[in-house]
């Protein structure tokens, strides 16, 4: 079935709190984006997606950026922005790696940004290892919360 935690809500709203603090009844369908490549963790922030934010009927689109390819002009972040407004995405997930021993990554740079500039709500997800398990998701105002699923 997936999650009815992040549908339209009646009254208007991207699906991710009307403001209000109230509940509200799901309604309509939904466009979740997930960043990929061809990582393990991408694959693993696609199956969260589809078991834990989608629903029945929604739509699903799976964004890869070629940056050294003419496919898609522009930088990575630029691009991925772009495409969440074109395609009025509600929701976006990214795969978020292991902390860079280094001060800060590119690839932790990247996220950061998705996650404090779309206009959707934005979820890195990685998935624990395999003694622990479950995901660490972080968003605009959580980082690194563990969710056992």
């Amino acid at each position: 079935e997936g999650s009815k935690r992040w549908g339209k809500r009646k009254g208007g709203g991207n699906g991710y709190g009307n403001g209000n603090g109230g509940g509200g009844v799901v309604v309509g369908k939904k466009r979740v984006m997930v960043v990929i490549d061809h990582s393990t963790g991408a694959k693993h922030a696609m199956m969260w997606a589809l078991t834990h934010v989608t629903n029945k009927g929604d739509l699903l689109t799976l964004l890869h950026v070629e940056v050294e390819a003419l496919v898609i002009q522009g930088p990575k972040l630029a691009t991925v922005l772009s495409q969440v407004r074109k395609l009025e995405a509600s929701v976006l997930v990214l795969s978020q790696t292991k902390p860079s021993p280094f001060p800060w990554s590119s690839r932790e740079e990247f996220v950061e940004e998705c996650i404090n500039k779309a206009d959707c709500l934005t979820l890195a997800v990685r998935k624990q290892s395999k003694g622990v398990g479950g995901y660490l998701v972080s968003t605009r105002w959580q980082k690194n919360f563990w969710l056992l699923a």
